[in-house]
């Protein structure tokens, strides 16, 4: 071969992490073998794998993204032939998870455990992302699939529906919205409305309102949907979510109510998506087939108390 197994895995390492030391890291050798696997291989094509941005690691060229799809294809069958050789397991290799980071801690944990039961030679890496890096994450394949809303996504992305969710109105214990069985768009529109600062999620929340003929003032955005849910709590405005978490309190023990909205919202979809122009893997595969039958088994966020 032109080039070794090992400045494949360097390579594709430093590619999904966009880091030399990250990716050394994790395969635990020195940052000088991954940047030598590197310069060998751009030496043996002539072109350049990666730019070097000071202080933001590295990207992959337009050479170097088409370069890491076939190199991974090489290194998904070679893992499948080692775990066929070695009697593992019918499937093996890697699979690198995208996961929007509002799902990540509700599904990732328990679809590796399941994966792991049913295919235990297949090793997972899960990257908690914005919509914003995700879509570039999974247009780069720096990531095999990803687990995310419906939002965002790259124009070759192909979708695996696993589940759909009607949106809800989330507002504090005290607040008197809380008192009524469902909340209508008009009620939330004149109160402070709290947003994520992604902006995928924040236009989508607006296009809700906007449909229905309100225009709500966006009272904060904040960076993460616990900081969201406790400035809910502590009284500072009231959110919509899609995402509901297992328990009622907010990180400081303040009481959170959900309650669905009286006009008929769209629903949302919470998908597996994948770059259609690259093949899947037998794991990635896999992974998306124990994922379809673990949501078809369970009612996301099924188990959330809404507090009265």
């Amino acid at each position: 071969m032109i080039y070794s197994l090992s400045q494949l895995r360097y390579a594709v390492a430093a590619a999904r992490h966009e880091s030399i030391s990250a990716a050394a890291r994790e395969l635990n050798v020195s940052q000088p073998s991954i940047s030598v696997a590197i310069s060998q291989i751009e030496e043996r094509t002539g072109q350049k794998l990666f730019v070097r941005q000071r202080g933001a690691g590295i990207a992959l060229t337009p050479f170097g993204q088409a370069f890491m799809l076939k190199a991974k294809v090489v290194l998904d069958d070679v893992d499948d032939l080692d775990a066929l050789v070695r009697g593992k397991a019918a499937v093996g290799g890697e699979v690198v998870l995208g996961c929007f980071q509002d799902l990540a801690p509700h599904f990732a944990p328990a679809l590796i455990r399941r994966m792991a039961e049913l295919h235990p030679g297949v090793r997972i890496s899960v990257s908690e992302e914005r919509f914003e890096t995700l879509e570039k994450r999974l247009g780069d394949a720096a990531v095999d699939i990803a687990l995310t809303y419906d939002l965002g996504l790259p124009i070759n992305a192909e979708r695996v529906l696993l589940s759909e969710l009607a949106p809800h109105a989330l507002l504090a214990a005290s607040h008197p919205l809380s008192r009524q069985e469902r909340v209508s768009l008009a009620e939330l529109a004149r109160e402070p409305l709290i947003v994520t600062d992604q902006p995928y999620s924040w236009q989508h929340m607006l296009d809700l309102f906007r449909a229905f003929g309100h225009a709500p003032a966006v009272a904060a955005k904040t960076r993460s949907f616990e900081l969201q849910r406790s400035m809910v709590a502590n009284g500072f405005g009231v959110a919509i979510s899609y995402t509901r978490p297992a328990v009622n309190r907010s990180y400081d023990g303040q009481r959170l109510v959900c309650r669905p909205l009286s006009e008929p919202v769209p629903l949302q979809r919470i998908i597996i998506a994948h770059d259609a122009r690259q093949r899947l893997s037998k794991a990635a595969s896999a992974f998306i087939e124990v994922a379809r039958e673990w949501f078809s088994k369970r009612e996301p966020f099924s188990t959330v108390a809404d507090g009265s």
